[in-house]
């Protein structure tokens, strides 16, 4: 999930007082791997996309409900793997996402064997219905691994390997699923029919051993959490929430429903912004797949990741509300020149994007929970669950690509970013109160 949850819960541990220092450092070693792993799956999307347009012969529409697939499991998952982790704890919880997750990685092999798009499709629902169960998780373990007054450090740095990830993830795709071989719809028509499936095989094959390993380390990593001493987590509750009370409908919080609004287009602009960009680089620019995946994952990833830091340093000395509706103005002006331009100068904007969409997640979600009380938990609920947008959005982005070109799809994530920009400038103080 983009940025990681914020939570407005406390947390404590079960675990003995004594010697936490080294009794926390392979736990918390083993929770922020986690962060990485549901990165690497997300920024693996991006290049999926294109590799199984041309593996499975799909449209840009349908080749989009790759990105859709994943994002469902989040929004139909999310509820149960709470309901898992209360019942059965943390660990287990943990454990058996990285068995899902592992499950779905194995799947792609029979699923490249039979070419079979829906099998594809099947196979990453199963692993984000595992990667919920390990975001559901990873934040609660990483803050009480440790002592409380250095939780938030903790939290960031497990944060940061999302940026790890989405840096590592197009490389990886580029290097061991990407073939490099783009033939014109003239080539493939002049092509027989055992030319024709010998090729689509071929393309189909190059996911099976990269899927094949992540799904062996995933399992590794399920038997050393099985293995390890795990402090199980007690949620406490928030003394200060419960004095304000919950009285009432959720949907009287204003500017709670406009960051929930706000949050389902932002998470639609960056999954569409990436999962598509390596089609815009061909359109564009005629940039091979290869390069286009290397660009995204040394260029776009490293700028999220940096954008990170940097804006956390920004909001020391502007407010969170300026600081959101400036980047989302900036990338309204980057889109905007993205579809417009072609060349260097096209690609030079999408690239660009990501480093202003870096603080947009957290801060929607923050300004969102403000003066909520008793409704917090709900509201943060309600905040997680708009990552649907990610499932939505690429779709539209497919469907108008299909009708005109890739280019003329990027209004989607201009919308989308125009409503992070009236958020920063308006929403978020919708109520008086919290103005």
């Amino acid at each position: 999930m983009a940025g990681g949850a914020v939570s407005n819960s406390t947390y404590a541990s079960t675990a003995p007082a004594g010697g936490k220092k080294q009794h926390y450092l392979f736990p918390f070693i083993l929770v922020t791997s986690l962060f990485f792993l549901w990165a690497l799956i997300h920024n693996l999307s991006p290049v999926l996309i294109p590799h199984l347009k041309k593996a499975c012969q799909l449209t840009d529409l349908q080749s989009s409900f790759i990105d859709s697939a994943v994002f469902a499991a989040y929004f139909l998952m999310a509820l149960p793997a709470g309901a898992v982790m209360r019942k059965f704890g943390y660990k287990a919880g943990i454990i058996f996402g990285l068995l899902m997750y592992a499950a779905g990685a194995f799947l792609f092999i029979p699923a490249a064997n039979s070419g079979q798009y829906l099998a594809f499709l099947a196979a990453l629902f199963i692993i984000a219905s595992g990667l919920t169960f390990l975001e559901t998780a990873a934040n609660p373990y990483v803050t009480i691994l440790g002592k409380p007054e250095t939780a938030t450090v903790r939290l960031n740095l497990a944060q940061s390997f999302n940026g790890v990830g989405a840096v590592v993830g197009p490389i990886l795709g580029a290097r061991f699923i990407l073939s490099g071989t783009e033939h014109s719809k003239e080539e493939l028509a002049a092509m027989t029919q055992d030319q024709l499936q010998a090729y689509l095989h071929s393309e189909a094959a190059t996911v099976k051993m990269p899927y094949l390993i992540i799904g062996l380390v995933v399992l590794l990593i399920a038997a050393l959490f099985f293995m390890t001493k795990m402090p199980e987590v007690q949620e406490v509750e928030d003394q200060q929430e419960d004095t304000t009370g919950s009285k009432g409908s959720i949907f009287r919080h204003k500017h709670l429903i406009a960051a929930v609004v706000t949050q389902f287009f932002y998470i639609g602009a960056q999954v569409g912004v990436n999962a598509f960009f390596i089609r815009f680089a061909k359109f564009s620019a005629g940039i091979p797949e290869k390069e286009a995946a290397n660009l995204l994952g040394w260029v776009a990833g490293l700028g999220f990741m940096v954008g990170r830091f940097f804006g956390t340093f920004l909001m020391s000395k502007v407010k969170p509300q300026v600081l959101l509706t400036i980047y989302g103005a900036i990338n309204v002006g980057l889109v905007l020149l993205a579809m417009t331009t072609k060349g260097t100068i096209a690609i030079g904007a999408v690239l660009a994007i990501p480093f202003f969409m870096s603080i947009m997640f957290p801060t929607i979600f923050s300004l969102g929970l403000r003066g909520l009380g008793g409704d917090t938990k709900f509201g943060s609920s309600l905040l997680v669950m708009s990552i649907v947008g990610g499932a939505v959005c690429p779709p539209l982005m497919g469907v108008i690509s299909d009708a005109s070109n890739i280019q003329m799809a990027y209004i989607v994530p201009l919308i989308c970013f125009a409503v992070v920009v009236w958020f920063g400038a308006k929403g978020y103080k919708l109520d008086q109160a919290h103005a």
